[in-house]
């Protein structure tokens, strides 16, 4: 079997994946990235609406700061995020954004004068001074005090990927894409690679490096309804479980994005709301602004999903054949508008709905959209448990997001992440030498060539893979979804763990050569329904109410109990997950208290349990 080593490698070619080896190239060291489709084709290009960065430049912009986004970005995480990484990211933000125009991204700019913009459905004038000419503007997100998110039109994720390529090939780092890590190479203390498998031709092959990153993106992929791309199973998060050793953070913050069309569940962008979009009920009324009067529709995601799914419960969704949903209104944007910075979105309405966003309304409802869990790192995105092995991007609980994520900080968490995670690696990567152990890697090749062999002939059993995957995404999409309780909770822990022992005795109907979604599948399906098991799990443990963890058991936000992140580890022979619990923050720069929109009652912790 072929070994291929290097210095760097990276799993995954999204933005995180390259920025970090766009990091380690600029400091001399080789660097491979791992790709399951063609690097351009990574999820990242999906994101739409922008990358949130303090400049301050746009009318609606101005006096935002550092510690303005600092302030947003812990309110919107319901005080669950480590707010000393959120202070390095919001101050590195600005940086990172006027790094990729010098890279050639090409931001929307501040045209000066008088023109107009919509809130709430009503239209408004503003005038930006001449002063301000060719700077970066940006549009209003959903739990921000000012307008900070850059953006590219309606397409930021792929002008952002395609220059990030750009500036990978420069530096010639190599892609080697339809390629799958199915596990990572290590001896309990020590990460050097991963095995690979080859998307084309089946082939097993090894990578040894001195330093590994995790960077595929989130699990969205263990939901039905998401509005992830089938590339987002959870591989990364799925090696590092496999560890026995490397902890999961957050397993039960995922994140419903309030806009998923129905029925594919493909995102429109926040920036539909922010541009001055509404939502609407049956009767074409609109109803955010009852729920939320200062917010609206640009409450935090966690909150706008909640009142949708509320008052879809009270009978005013709309009935179609594929469930209850609302509507989406940005008709009164008008067609200039539309066309020029959403017009992303009017092709998916126009393709794959058969609506003009013009002229008609738009079918939506929440979809599981974003994976605050991942991989857990420190600030410098090292993973806990195994030297040599750092994470970034969605992959990661880095833990900037807590129990929600703002839209906008995603984009800006892969660039900034990547950039911040990236020098810290090439400060590892400085002097460090790893001896790789021949016999480490013969035995993890051997395991996974064993693995295969087991699902081809069957020998563990002949569950259909795809049915147990089915399954799985029903439960959580029934139980552990947008309102939890103790009893449901329960019970999509008893059938998941029914479903973790039917996917151990999974066997291939094909024959499993070359190019095999059926296989690809089958090695991570066990994974998966882990991953399932950690969310559902936690989320029964953590007997309160913050952020996208919304128990109707358990309203209130306990910051006396529950002010600590969730570390989930699987124990090899374990039906269920080992939770251990850390505090969120080493010290709170802003003590926890209300977010400003959301009704929620809170359980104050005393100021002693705040650190100094």
């Amino acid at each position: 079997m072929e070994t291929i080593v290097t210095d760097l490698l990276c799993i995954g070619a999204g933005l995180a994946g390259e920025r970090v080896a766009v990091e380690a190239a600029s400091a001399g060291f080789d660097a491979i990235c791992l790709s399951v489709v063609p690097p351009r084709r990574s999820h990242s290009s999906a994101a739409q609406g922008g990358m949130q960065a303090a400049l301050g430049n746009c009318f609606k912009g101005d006096g935002d700061c550092p510690d303005v986004h600092f302030s947003d970005t812990v309110k919107g995480s319901d005080w669950g995020c480590d707010q000393e990484v959120a202070r390095l990211f919001v101050e590195t933000a600005p940086i990172a954004v006027r790094e990729m125009a010098f890279w050639g991204i090409p931001w929307n700019r501040v045209v000066p004068g008088k023109s107009t913009y919509f809130k709430g459905g009503k239209q408004f004038e503003k005038i930006e001074p001449a002063s301000k000419q060719g700077l970066i503007t940006a549009r209003d997100f959903g739990g921000t005090a000012k307008w900070r998110t850059c953006y590219t039109s309606d397409g930021t994720g792929h002008t952002l990927l395609y220059t990030m390529d750009n500036k990978v090939v420069e530096l010639g780092v190599q892609v080697h894409d339809r390629m799958e890590a199915i596990s990572l190479i290590h001896d309990g203390e020590t990460c050097t690679g991963v095995v690979a498998r080859c998307l084309k031709t089946g082939k097993l092959r090894a990578y040894l490096a001195k330093a590994t990153l995790i960077a595929t993106g989130g699990y969205g992929r263990i939901y039905r309804e998401t509005t992830n791309a089938v590339i987002n199973d959870g591989g990364g998060a799925i090696i590092a479980l496999d560890t026995g050793i490397v902890p999961v953070g957050n397993p039960e913050a995922i994140q419903f994005h309030p806009t998923g069309i129905v029925p594919t569940n493909i995102l429109v962008t926040e920036g539909c709301r922010g541009d001055g979009g509404t939502l609407l009920d049956v009767n074409e009324e609109r109803f955010m602004d009852k729920y939320e009067p200062e917010k609206a529709e640009l409450a935090s995601r966690d909150v706008v999903s909640r009142w949708m799914t509320h008052h879809i419960r009270k009978g005013l969704g709309v009935k179609s054949p594929y469930g209850d949903h609302l509507w989406l209104d940005i008709r009164h944007l008008g067609a200039q508008h539309i066309k020029t910075k959403l017009r992303e979105v009017e092709e998916i309405c126009n393709n794959f709905l058969g609506v003009d966003p013009i002229t008609q309304l738009i079918p939506v409802r929440p979809a599981q959209h974003y994976t605050m869990a991942g991989v857990r790192t420190n600030k410098d995105g090292a993973v806990y448990g195994l030297k040599g092995l750092f994470s970034a991007g969605e992959a990661a609980c880095w833990d900037m997001h807590g129990f929600n994520r703002l839209g906008g900080n995603s984009l800006a968490e892969t660039i900034v992440a990547g950039k911040i995670v990236g020098e810290k690696v090439a400060e590892f990567l400085q002097g460090y030498e790893v001896t790789f152990d021949t016999a480490v890697t013969r035995k993890a090749l051997v395991k996974e060539q064993e693995r295969i062999d087991s699902l081809v002939q069957c020998k563990n059993g002949k569950e259909n893979v795809f049915a147990v995957r089915n399954d799985m995404q029903d439960e959580l999409m029934d139980r552990v979804g947008i309102f939890r309780n103790g009893k449901d909770l329960q019970t999509a822990v008893d059938n998941l763990q029914e479903i973790h022992a039917r996917a151990q005795q999974v066997g291939l109907k094909s024959n499993g050569i070359g190019v095999n979604p059926e296989l690809s599948l089958a090695l991570k399906i066990e994974g998966m329904v882990k991953l399932s098991l950690c969310a559902a799990h936690a989320a029964l443990q953590r007997t309160e109410s913050r952020g996208c963890h919304a128990r109707e058991d358990y309203e209130a936000r306990d910051d006396r109990d529950w002010l600590k992140r969730t570390l989930a580890t699987w124990k090899e022979g374990e039906s269920l997950p080992t939770l251990d619990y850390e505090p969120v923050s080493p010290t709170f720069e802003l003590a926890p208290g209300e977010r400003g929109y959301g009704t929620c009652k809170i359980i104050s912790c005393d100021e002693n349990d705040l650190g100094d």
